[in-house]
């Protein structure tokens, strides 16, 4: 085998990887507030999520690719590509590791892309090809979206609150948590559909680059055998459960009831659904679940926010793009006089 074919295999093997550890990471995110609430039992919510995610990631080739042009992976061919594809995913994959182990949440999509860039300034800096539009993919992808989206999320959910808390002021709290728990088991399904539907398009889009870019694959769509194969790699991870993550949003953030939890996944699922379907934006679903956990939690008569815990959280957000391009700069100087 050629240098050009060992790389193309371990870069769809990382990739597949990768896409494990994101639903590993993610499935808290959409089962966290069913979990916490009790409205769908662990093994449950794990099994229902992995289901929908699959089901979104694979509905993604009928229904939109608008999604994987936005994100516009302009890597190099050949050899020069797949070594900058390789070392963003690992070092990606190693933050993805240590936030787990943290129990923090935060956006797989964002390291991933981020680590990208770091790695194309340094193959720029050694005098290799770069990603074209690097600094362009960076600012409408990472950095726009983790200033709007986790502020929409938690202005909607919060403001959802109100004309909710009136539809339901003739009823009993029995009532409410009951008819709630049914809503959550729903809107989980929901956010875990959201999550294939954005995460797993981008998959799909990555494994595909890598065939192409290692010549193995002629330019064209991401075919239904690339998809499934995401398909399956991330909904594999949803079933592997990421219960670190899932305790901090479901209870070290915000103190909710059926009705808020219910709130919060609605408007993320929402949000999902149009950010791939119809506005083509590559959406965070942790960042999104998690500010709609806590702008419903927020709108109560007591306070129910632990912000110290939401400031932490905030943090590793901030430091996330700083880190991955960082280390997928500091990767890339690392192999570079191997190949």
């Amino acid at each position: 085998m050629t240098v050009t074919s060992v790389l193309t295999v371990i870069a769809v093997i990382l990739t597949l990887a990768y896409a494990v550890l994101n639903g590993f990471r993610d499935s808290s995110t959409a089962i966290a507030a069913a979990v916490r609430t009790r409205a769908l039992t662990p093994v449950v919510a794990v099994v229902v999520a992995a289901f929908f995610a699959f089901l979104g990631t694979l509905a993604t080739s009928g229904l939109s690719t608008a999604l994987v042009d936005a994100l516009n992976f302009n890597v190099p061919d050949g050899t020069a590509g797949l070594k900058m594809v390789i070392c963003g995913l690992i070092t990606a994959g190693a933050w993805g590791i240590y936030c787990w182990w943290r129990g923090m949440p935060m956006s797989s999509t964002h390291s991933l892309l981020s680590a990208l860039v770091g790695a194309s300034g340094a193959a720029a800096f050694v005098g290799d090809e770069s990603m074209a539009g690097a600094w362009q993919l960076l600012l409408g992808s990472v950095l726009l979206p983790l200033l709007v989206a986790p502020v929409v999320a938690y202005a909607l959910s919060y403001l959802a609150v109100i004309p909710a808390m009136w539809l339901v002021r003739h009823n009993t709290s029995r009532t409410v948590n009951e008819v709630s728990r049914t809503g959550q088991a729903v809107t989980a399904c929901a956010a875990a559909l959201g999550l294939g539907l954005q995460d797993g398009q981008r998959t799909g889009a990555l494994v595909a680059l890598v065939l192409m870019n290692g010549h193995m694959m002629d330019p064209g769509p991401v075919t239904w055998v690339i998809q499934l194969a995401a398909a399956a790699a991330l909904s594999f991870g949803v079933l592997l459960g990421g219960w670190r993550i899932t305790h901090t949003l479901g209870r070290r953030l915000v103190n909710f009831d059926p009705l808020r939890g219910m709130i919060a996944q609605g408007v993320s699922a929402i949000m999902l659904f149009l950010g791939s379907l119809v506005f083509h934006l590559p959406l965070s679903t942790t960042q999104t679940v998690t500010s709609g956990i806590v702008g419903a939690g927020h709108n109560q008569s007591f306070e129910s926010v632990f912000w110290r815990n939401v400031a932490k959280v905030a943090r590793i957000w901030v430091l996330t793009p700083v880190v991955c391009i960082f280390g997928g700069a500091v990767f890339t100087l690392a192999i570079s006089p191997l190949f």
